[in-house]
């Protein structure tokens, strides 16, 4: 396969998943395999083009974020907010620098876990799509530190590959009483934090491994990542408010048992 179109496939998969509660790691991993790109090179680059997804977020939220950002000087309700933000990103934050090597190296080259991770995962959407709490709280920049900080702990499930970091921390959300688009919405205020932390980590570990007459391959991926990340995000707060994180949950299960029966078979190694 030539470089150009993997960087496509690879760059359409972090995009289109890494905001959507299914695991853009999970499916990577699976893509990367199935396809064969597992070589040093290959990882760095999945790393590198989670800057666009993480751009994204900042494109279609910057008003906002501006807003709160000159307003935390004189602002109580600006200061509450970015003071949940941080709450719910530092349990993430040092549990996955304590973990960083053992999820890298054991967890992420376990196929399995990541399968069984993606079906257990949609198990418990579809538990919560069902029998969630009322919600109580249909803004996301009025939670609670205690809801923010519970949120942070459910994020740290993210951390096992497959679980997917979205869809842990609107699963947090659900059981904590919000409504379903501002458990997504927060989702996307706290990837920001926690996705530039991970990106930088990741970085810092993986930089003897870019390779960077690859670069232009690197910046399709990029662009391809940034594109399709703001297509989902634009698109899933509407279709979350009608119809839910069901399909969600189902394309979790139906992904994780293909990538099992495939492992059985002999397909993925």
């Amino acid at each position: 396969m030539a470089d150009w179109i993997a960087a496509i496939i690879l760059g359409l998969v972090e995009g289109l998943t890494e905001f959507l509660p299914v695991s853009s790691t999970g499916h990577l991993l699976l893509t990367q395999h199935l396809l064969g790109l597992t070589d040093l090179r290959w990882n760095a680059f999945v790393v590198l083009i989670q800057l666009g997804a993480i751009l994204a977020v900042v494109a279609l939220y910057f008003q906002r974020l501006w807003g709160v950002l000159i307003r935390l000087p004189t602002d109580p309700s600006a200061r509450r907010f970015a003071i949940s933000v941080l709450i719910a990103f530092i349990p993430s934050a040092v549990a996955g620098l304590f973990l960083h090597d053992f999820i890298t190296k054991v967890l992420f080259e376990d196929l399995r876990t990541i399968c069984w991770a993606l079906i257990i995962g949609g198990v418990i959407l579809l538990v919560l799509e069902r029998w969630a709490p009322k919600p109580h709280t249909g803004d996301a920049m009025a939670l609670t530190w205690r809801q923010s900080f519970l949120i942070g702990l459910f994020q740290c499930l993210a951390l096992v590959p497959g679980v997917s970091r979205s869809g842990a921390t609107i699963s947090g959300g659900l059981v904590l009483g919000l409504e379903k688009p501002a458990a997504a919405e927060f989702s996307f205020f706290l990837a920001i934090p926690t996705m530039v932390a991970a990106f930088g980590l990741d970085l810092l570990k993986s930089k003897d491994s870019i390779d960077f007459h690859f670069a232009w391959i690197i910046a399709l991926g990029f662009i391809v990542s940034f594109v399709s990340g703001l297509i989902v995000i634009r698109w899933m707060l509407s279709f979350v408010s009608k119809h839910g994180f069901a399909p969600f949950a189902w394309w979790r299960i139906a992904i994780g048992a293909t990538g099992l029966f495939l492992l059985t078979m002999g397909v993925v190694a």
